[in-house]
């Protein structure tokens, strides 16, 4: 986790909301961004334009739901507590219904090993967690089982959940499994593409960790 202030994160969330609409993978407020607090989530709000959006709009809260303030969070906020309880190594999410991810999770197809980067999700597929409605527990228990061993996953009929150390790096595989969804589908008309095998990804995913700049160890 960051060193950062409480403040400082409140602003850094408004950033990367702002940031999902600006990189493509989002539109609207349909989005949402969490961060972990050692008391608790700070969560993006319920149907505030993120233009309009400063560092008290943004929500504190516990895993029971309980909040700071008269501004409601997202109503996803279940899911964002479920995942960041159950997964200790995630710091931060980012939830968009990015164009490619969402429709791929229309057809309910988990992304194969068609390219080496599918391994920046932490495997060698990103999984489909099965439909459920938005802001229930059933949400947040299939997401966590699609996430296993996985920084990422699909929400069927929905869009995609990403997490990581930093909400920079969650962030930044959003835009990853974007990518990936989109070459998935270009293949598709073409029938099933072939996919590197396991050894290969297995062999990416030892270097995955060491591509590009790293953050500082926390």
């Amino acid at each position: 986790m960051t060193g950062n202030s409480e403040d400082q994160q409140r602003q850094e969330l408004i950033d990367a909301c702002r940031a999902m609409n600006g990189l493509g993978i989002n539109r609207g407020t349909s989005g949402n961004i969490s961060i972990r607090l050692p008391d608790g989530i700070l969560i993006s709000p319920s149907g505030i334009p993120y233009q309009d959006l400063t560092p008290d709009l943004i929500v504190k809260m516990d895993a029971d739901g309980n909040f700071e303030g008269d501004t409601i969070p997202s109503s996803e906020w279940p899911m964002h507590t479920a995942v960041l309880r159950a997964r200790p190594d995630l710091h931060a999410l980012v939830h968009t219904h990015s164009t490619h991810a969402t429709a791929l999770s229309v057809l309910e197809h988990d992304i194969p090993p068609l390219h080496y980067l599918v391994a920046a999700a932490g495997g060698d597929t990103i999984r489909c967690a099965p439909y459920a409605t938005f802001g229930t527990p059933e949400l947040g228990a299939h997401i966590i089982a699609a996430m296993q061993d996985r920084r990422a996953c699909l929400l069927a009929h929905h869009g995609v959940l990403t997490g990581h150390k930093t909400l920079k790096q969650a962030l930044s595989l959003a835009v990853t499994v974007e990518e990936m969804a989109r070459l998935m589908l270009l293949c598709l008309p073409m029938g099933d593409p072939p996919l590197l095998t396991k050894a290969q990804m297995a062999e990416t995913l030892t270097k995955i960790g060491s591509y590009g700049q790293q953050p500082e160890k926390t």
